[in-house]
């Protein structure tokens, strides 16, 4: 007789901490610890060097971490805790050009009922600063959604992370402002229709939350935060088997912590091991 892996609600929360040593000092760890109390955090914009590590960055929120850092020191970076052990970890997509920049952090698991699961923490390119960036962020697109069909023929996948582009109207305050701006280009918003709508991928805050106004980031500049003129760029983005495992009600948009110029997001996901 074959014994019962009975689910349990697992939390996934992911935040670009613009910096982690200052997520740090706005009271990050024990907020994780004493209220979000996440079974799996994706970070993003650690930057930070190995070097820089200390125990508390390596073990936050009573979580063990992993991280891949960018080779430009200060700069970009992501990490990954978990508090069950992967069977495997990945660092890096296989893009040279971008995994110089500590973009991505893959850990993959097994389900009880045999399946795979790989739960990734990215961080994708801002095109925002220049045209060479914004070119640059073209080519990640183009190479990460080969990486995607690959991951999802392997399994499940849930992809968390700031994704720098704001899918809909709904997803930013002043979309007609910021149609020609980088994170609301025509061809960005069209990348993600495309890895929604053809290739099946779940925007799982979305499925759950069809509310207008819950954005995940906001410019510091012009009280932008205290009046919710915001961007929806975190997401979580996962397979369909998953994406199905999400329980309703469960996300949750942080807007009150303020560890970055972004708000964490978490979702919980019924998962059996």
């Amino acid at each position: 007789m074959s014994r019962a892996h009975p689910s349990r609600a697992l939390r996934v929360t992911t935040l670009n901490a613009n910096g982690l040593r200052s997520a740090l000092t706005k009271g990050l760890d024990p907020w994780l610890l004493e209220q979000a109390r996440p079974d799996w955090l994706c970070l993003q914009e650690i930057r930070v060097a190995p070097t820089d590590l200390n125990d508390a960055m390596r073990g936050l929120g009573g979580l063990r971490g992993a991280f891949h850092h960018a080779e430009r020191p200060g700069y970009s970076g992501v990490a990954l805790y978990y508090r069950t052990e992967p069977e495997d970890l990945r660092v890096g997509f296989g893009n040279p050009e971008f995994d110089a920049e500590g973009r991505y952090l893959e850990a993959r698991y097994r389900l009880a009922d045999g399946r795979r699961l790989a739960l990734v923490s990215v961080y994708f390119p801002s095109g925002s600063s220049s045209e060479l960036r914004q070119q640059a962020k073209f080519r990640f697109l183009e190479d990460f959604e080969q990486h995607m069909r690959e991951l999802q023929s392997q399994g499940e996948v849930i992809l968390c992370g700031d994704v720098n582009i704001a899918h809909k109207e709904i997803d930013l305050k002043n979309w007609k402002g910021n149609l020609k701006n980088s994170g609301f280009l025509p061809e960005e918003r069209a990348w993600m229709t495309h890895v929604l709508d053809d290739l099946g991928w779940v925007d799982v805050f979305r499925a759950l939350d069809p509310r207008p106004e819950r954005y995940t980031w906001w410019s510091n500049r012009g009280q932008a935060r205290a009046r919710n003129v915001g961007w929806r760029i975190d997401y979580h983005l996962a397979t369909p088997g998953v994406a199905a495992l999400a329980r309703p009600g469960s996300e949750s948009i942080y807007v009150e912590q303020r560890f970055s110029d972004h708000a964490p997001l978490s979702i919980d996901y019924e998962l059996a091991f």
